[in-house]
């Protein structure tokens, strides 16, 4: 498998045939009108991380080509698929009718929520890690860097889930979020 570092991803675009034989997990990154550009691009290098099958950028996310979120990216960007959506929500109703067995899982904070480490014992059925079925696409949710994910997407979550916090700050960065939970999520594919 091609693995390259940060300054070989700077130097060199895989080829066609290295991009070809990276096996695409049925996972969506969803940004939920993510600002920083800086979050934008790490959240393409995690999409690469763990193979995920699209970034979905919605709302005020702004989209590639962009020399900042290149930057944070380190050229990811240019590999990984991605798609525009004027709304997270939009998207979601699409992606539910596309993919009825699909899971959408939130990430935040919420008196709905559930710890991530609680995602294979998710409430949302009987039976044990509804979320990370082998072959239910999911699509990961991550909301805006100081309101969060929207109400309306909170609402069509099948599960939101957040991080513990035992400290005086009450929130991560959306991409460390996000990676937290993907890895998680991986776990159990595993």
């Amino acid at each position: 498998m091609l693995k390259l570092n940060a300054k070989e991803l700077r130097g060199r675009k895989p080829t066609e045939e290295e991009l070809a034989s990276i096996k695409r997990r049925p996972i969506y990154i969803v940004l939920d009108n993510v600002l920083d550009t800086y979050n934008i691009g790490g959240l393409f290098r995690l999409a690469d991380s763990v193979a995920a099958s699209q970034v979905i950028l919605c709302g005020q996310s702004e989209t590639p080509p962009s020399s900042r979120i290149h930057k944070a990216a380190v050229g990811t960007e240019e590999w990984v698929a991605w798609r525009y959506s004027p709304t997270a929500l939009e998207y979601l109703q699409e992606f539910k009718i596309q993919n009825s067995k699909c899971k959408i899982v939130a990430v935040e904070q919420s008196k709905k929520s559930i710890s991530y480490t609680e995602i294979d014992e998710s409430p949302i059925t009987n039976h044990p890690s509804p979320i990370t079925h082998h072959s239910s696409p999911i699509a990961v949710v991550v909301g805006h860097e100081t309101e969060g994910v929207s109400k309306d997407v909170l609402d069509v979550a099948d599960v939101i889930v957040e991080l513990p916090m035992f400290g005086v700050n009450k929130s991560l960065n959306v991409i460390v979020s996000a990676a937290i939970v993907l890895y998680k999520i991986l776990e159990q594919w595993e």
